[in-house]
């Protein structure tokens, strides 16, 4: 009943349970199942990131499972039926999940283009410090955030997530719709890429016009993320797919059939790519430059909210001053003690400080508190604003690798450990920025429903570290099934080996040959041979290219089986920026038309980053999603309301069903 008021009319807002009333809520039931759930969603959009760079929101999702695990273990089990409090704990716990394989998907996967290996130690400890980051610099910010600006900021996944929480009686049919989406996903992508029944990607190049082709994966999570980010989204992104496929390609190969030398940076003539090979070398620098323009447009459209946040991101800090001068605090006030926090922060300087496998100093580590709390403080004005879809948190995080970029090319840090130290700066900061949106969100839900912020702020924590800790796990090892081991013959070229580290091999020639090899990474080309990780011979011969899973080029093994490979859009970005900033040879020429495509869009009034990220992705990932995003058109028009009204509605809940169950089957 307080809940439907505060729907009419602001001003007469009280929580749906009473202050003064003390429900059980932090427990040890909750906490579990909300940590299970944050991993099985955290994995499907670890998976996505890798696909296509994006993720959707897991909460809602979450609290429909949530509601109706609770209500079959009361019959099953005959224990009590879980309150809304609990309820909200678990989905608390969860969305920590999809917030930190976002932050890590966008990031890490650099490392493999910049010469190192991905390793599972840096990315567990960029995860679990970035995730307890973001969730420690939003505490200070909950009040002026969530209760002050109350009827300004609406945080509009918060408050479909306390629709659901408190229309809890319709659960069980709820989420019967996730349930079937999630099978029918699963069972499709089984079929599909498991047993190979049909073509996973149909593929069609046209020969009357050459370089253009016609190419769409039909995938489960695919349409599912189309129907969710609804039709306007879907087609400007596939715009950008079609500008590449039908407009960029075809000049390419026309204007390039009759050169006689390649353009860098490819090493080949233009006459002798393929489709893929010409995407590859020049339609990707092209995407890069147009999403790294969308992206920090994006950043400075809401500048005046970011100088709002910071005011207000500095003013909370002084909040606990104000809140310690009023007589007693009521249950739904009480935030972790800001010494706590403070205490929090000072011991995740020390450690960025003193790990030796991020290679920070002292100036990295400060620079990676003061980027978060900037970017922290804007993701969650953002998120309240315009929701967690619409927040620009990978332009952030290029602004910061560019800054940081910047900082390290003026004092002369350009060598390999510095550009893996640029890295995980940023990678920390994004991890940092996407936690501290969704936790915001999060805290929204439980200030609309009458839930203890500390109660939540520690539920986060704990799902920030059991999350962080299976989705490092997930990442290394969709790359390590998926690299390739290719015997290679440059019968001219030789290496020292004496400076090498010997390695056995690893992959699926290790039951066929248990020799031992030289690791050898090349971060640029070198005679004949192009830039990768290759395994040499004791006499300094290649033997195998390493082609990793994620960004790698080749689909097949030796023995003719098939792999999936990851673009990893978002990450494949990020180590352009510095390679190209430090080492100071990026094809600019490429990246500057990029640039001034984005420029354009916006001259035209349409948003340029969904348009550059259609551009950077091939045609065959924005395809479904279109198709999704009319299919949401379709169903809106028929049931005659708007996509911002049914964030918790069956379409919605069965898209995060397909989305989950396409993933989970594909890991």
């Amino acid at each position: 009943e307080s809940y439907l008021k505060m729907k009419k009319n602001e001003e007469t807002f009280s929580p749906f349970i009473s202050p003064l009333k003390n429900l059980k809520e932090l427990s040890v039931i909750p906490l579990i199942m909300g940590s299970l759930l944050g991993i099985v969603f955290g994995a499907s959009s670890l998976y996505l990131a890798l696909k296509v760079g994006m993720t959707v929101s897991a909460s809602i999702p979450i609290s429909v499972l949530s509601i109706t695990l609770f209500r079959k273990l009361s019959k099953v089990l005959g224990l009590r039926r879980a309150n809304i409090l609990e309820n909200n704990i678990v989905q608390t716990a969860g969305s920590a999940g999809e917030s930190i394989a976002f932050g890590i998907a966008v990031t890490m996967p650099a490392l493999l283009i910049l010469g190192h290996d991905l390793d599972i130690q840096r990315t567990l400890t960029v995860s679990v410090l970035g995730g307890i980051l973001g969730v420690l610099l939003m505490i200070p910010l909950r009040y002026s955030l969530i209760v002050r600006e109350h009827k300004k900021l609406k945080f509009p996944e918060g408050r479909a997530c306390a629709e659901v929480l408190i229309s809890g009686e319709e659960g069980g049919a709820r989420a019967s719709t996730v349930f079937s989406g999630f099978f029918v996903g699963l069972i499709y992508k089984i079929l599909n890429c498991g047993a190979k029944l049909w073509n996973e990607v149909p593929f069609k190049a046209f020969e009357f016009y050459k370089g253009s082709y016609f190419a769409a994966e039909v995938s489960p999570e695919l349409l599912g993320v189309g129907y969710i980010i609804g039709a306007k989204t879907a087609m400007v992104m596939v715009a950008g797919g079609v500008l590449s496929a039908f407009v960029l390609t075809p000049c390419i190969v026309l204007f390039g059939q009759y050169l006689t030398v390649p353009i860098y940076p490819a090493t080949k003539l233009i006459s002798e790519m393929s489709i893929h090979d010409i995407w590859h070398n020049y339609i990707l620098y092209i995407g890069a430059g147009a999403v790294t323009a969308g992206g920090i447009i994006s950043m400075v459209q809401s500048m005046p909210t970011i100088i709002r946040s910071i005011k207000g991101g500095v003013g909370g800090f002084g909040v606990e001053k104000e809140m310690k001068g009023r007589q007693k605090l009521q249950r739904t006030e009480k935030d972790l003690p800001l010494k706590w926090v403070m205490l929090g922060i000072s011991l995740i300087v020390l450690a960025l400080y003193c790990i030796p496998m991020l290679h920070l100093n002292l100036l990295g580590a400060i620079l990676i508190v003061l980027f978060s709390f900037l970017f922290v403080t804007v993701a969650s004005r953002l998120s309240g604003e315009l929701g967690l879809s619409s927040c620009p948190i990978s332009g952030m995080t290029v602004a910061t690798l560019i800054i940081t970029c910047l900082i390290f090319l003026a004092m002369d840090w350009v060598g390999p450990k510095d550009r893996v130290t640029a890295l995980c700066i940023a990678a920390i900061v994004c991890v940092a920025a996407s936690n501290g949106g969704t936790t915001s969100q999060d805290l929204k839900t439980g200030y609309l429903v009458g839930g203890t912020p500390w109660a939540q702020q520690l539920a986060l924590l704990f799902g920030v570290v059991t999350s962080a800790l299976v989705m490092g796990y997930t990442l290394v090892l969709l790359n390590d099934v998926s690299t390739v081991y290719a015997k290679q013959d440059f019968s001219s070229a030789t290496f020292s080996v004496e400076n090498l580290s010997r390695e056995r091999v690893k992959g699926p020639e290790g039951e066929k040959d248990d020799g031992e090899y030289y690791m050898l990474q090349l971060a640029e080309p070198k005679g004949e041979v192009p830039a990768g990780k290759y395994l040499l011979s004791d006499e300094g011969k290649i033997v195998y290219l390493v082609d990793p899973g994620i960004n790698g080029k080749l689909q097949q093994r030796d023995d003719g089986t098939s792999v999936q490979k990851y673009e990893a859009p978002k990450a494949r970005l990020m180590s352009m920026i510095i390679d190209g900033m430090l080492s100071q040879k990026l094809p600019w020429g490429l990246v500057l038309i990029g640039v001034f495509l984005a420029l354009l869009l916006e001259l035209c009034g349409v948003r340029s980053l969904p348009f550059a990220v259609g551009a950077y992705l091939p045609l065959s990932t924005s395809m479904p999603i279109f198709i999704g995003g009319v299919l949401r058109a379709i169903v809106d028009k028929m049931n005659k309301t708007k996509s911002e009204e049914t964030d918790s509605s069956p379409g919605v809940l069965y898209s995060s069903g397909l989305i989950a169950g396409g993933s989970i089957a594909g890991i």
